[in-house]
Formats: structure tokens, sequence, C-alpha cells
């Protein structure tokens, strides 16, 4: 007999540890779209913040993600930045406030929210738990358990991710 009233299986959980500077984060968007496509919410993207010091704007848009996330844009948000992450490199902290107006977020919020820091500890909780899993790059992905670097090289890296989910979906 069929219980229509079981639970869903749980997602599978994709981390992301991305750095909105990051040209292979901005490219690596087309692979998590097609995971997207291809699962659905049978599994959950996360996104993680892994600033890297060599991009000097990092830690503020990391922050201002997490300020597009509580709005409800998050990904949207990832994307527009990455979009102009050379240009983010210039104008910093404006360029921040600017993209979440121009999505129709709350762009005054993202002022004051840069400012008093309320995102910080998300950021630096990411960081530390990145940092103790062993990233060293962005993009790199987590699932299952398994960590695939993809800030070398992220040939393969979709094909991968599939297979442990795929594995993880049939158990």
């Amino acid at each position: 007999m069929n219980d229509s009233s079981s639970p869903a299986p749980s997602p599978v959980v994709l981390d992301v540890w991305c750095e909105l500077q990051c040209p292979d984060c901005r490219t690596a968007l087309g692979d998590l779209d097609a995971l997207r496509e291809r699962y659905g919410e049978r599994l959950d993207i996360r996104l993680r913040h892994f600033p890297l010091e060599k991009h000097k704007h990092a830690f503020a848009a990391a922050q201002a993600a997490e300020e597009a996330l509580a709005q409800g844009k998050g990904w949207e948000y990832v994307r527009a930045v990455l979009d102009r992450a050379e240009e983010l490199d210039r104008a910093g902290e404006p360029l921040l406030v600017a993209v979440a107006g121009e999505l129709g977020l709350d762009a005054e919020e993202f002022d004051t929210a840069l400012v008093d820091g309320r995102h910080i500890l998300i950021v630096d909780a990411d960081q530390a738990e990145g940092k103790a899993l062993k990233v060293t790059g962005t993009p790199t992905y987590v699932i299952g358990g398994e960590r695939l670097d993809g800030g070398k090289s992220q040939e393969g890296l979709r094909t991968r991710v599939e297979e442990i989910a795929d594995r993880l979906l049939a158990g």
C-alpha cells in the first residue's frame, strides 16, 4: 500500500564555496543552473562564503549576498554581482548597493547592513568551516562528504557532482 502521507525524502545538499569577485565562480553558475534543472528540489544548492584576501571587496560582497538572501533574492543577487566582478574591483561597496537597487531590493537596507555588520558572523562561520574542510580556492563544492575543488579547473566537476548526487538519491 502506498502511503501518500509519507514525507518526501530529504534533498541532497550541495555546498558551494563561492567568492563574488571570482570569475571562476561566475563560470560555475552554468553548472549550477544545469544541476537545478536536472534535480529540482531533490538537490539543495547552498551558497557558502569564502572571500579571498586578494579581492578587497569580497568580504563586503559576501555580507551583501546574505542581505539579498534575507530579502528573498540571494542567487539572483549573486549572479548579478558575479556578472560585474571586474567592475566591483574598481567600484567597491557602492556597486553592491546599486545592484541591490537594480534588482528591486531595499538598497538602503543593504547600505545599513554593510555598515552595521549584521551578516559578518555568517560569513566568518562559512570561511572558518571552509578552511577546516581545506577549501583553498573558489568555487569549491562539497557533496556527500566529498570536496571537489574547482579553483584550478572546473572540467568534469558537474559530472562528478551528478555521480555523487545520483548515488545519494538512489540510496
